[in-house]
């Protein structure tokens, strides 16, 4: 991502636009893996690795994004689903327990919401580590550091979750196509909290 090649004579799109139809592909092919729910911090987290791996010159293409995930599919990748499928639900709930008008509840909901806003940076920051491939814990713990080191990153992070869920309220079908932008943002994030702690 960082070295872009110049549009070569007949090319009818400059780099530029094939990273663009690279990443909502790979956006099409995480929208489909994520399908069984269990399965998407592992389509997400092999999202960002296939997109980190353009930034050093190798194909970012629906093809290697499904045979890094052929490689992840193990038992810590899917308990690290029903993990987040358990939590999303149970956020649900409290939410829906916050609306049905128990007292205390504005404050309930206010902070269930902050505490689910802080888990699903640090989620979606462990997605984009690369231990994420090999390490579930390791990279929680990294990206738990990094969302507190780097709250310019988790806004990033948020902002990118609220525009991901807004073009698929807008129109349905987009949402199919956001998990690809949705994991370019995470990986550059996570990449620019490298570059900005190594120096």
């Amino acid at each position: 991502m960082s070295e872009m090649r110049t549009r070569e004579p007949g090319e009818i799109f400059g780099p530029r636009m094939t990273l663009f139809a690279d990443v909502l592909s790979v956006g099409l092919a995480t929208a489909v893996a994520c399908l069984p729910l269990v399965t998407a911090p592992a389509a997400l987290s092999s999202a960002c690795a296939v997109l980190r791996g353009a930034g050093k010159g190798q194909p970012a293409t629906a093809g290697r994004y499904f045979a890094v995930l052929r490689r992840r599919l193990r038992a810590g990748d899917l308990a690290a689903g029903a993990v987040a499928l358990a939590g999303a639900l149970l956020f649900a709930a409290d939410l829906a327990l916050a609306g049905a008008g128990l007292p205390g509840a504005p404050l309930f909901a206010t902070l269930a919401a902050a505490i689910g806003a802080c888990a699903l940076v640090v989620g979606l920051r462990a997605c984009a580590r690369p231990e994420s491939l090999t390490d579930w814990p390791g990279a929680l713990r990294e990206a738990a550091r990094n969302a507190v080191g780097d709250p310019g990153g988790s806004a990033l992070v948020l902002l990118a979750v609220a525009t991901a869920v807004l073009c698929a309220w807008m129109l349905l079908p987009l949402g199919f196509l956001t998990p690809g932008p949705l994991a370019l943002a995470l990986t550059t994030v996570d990449v620019r909290w490298g570059v900005t702690s190594e120096s």
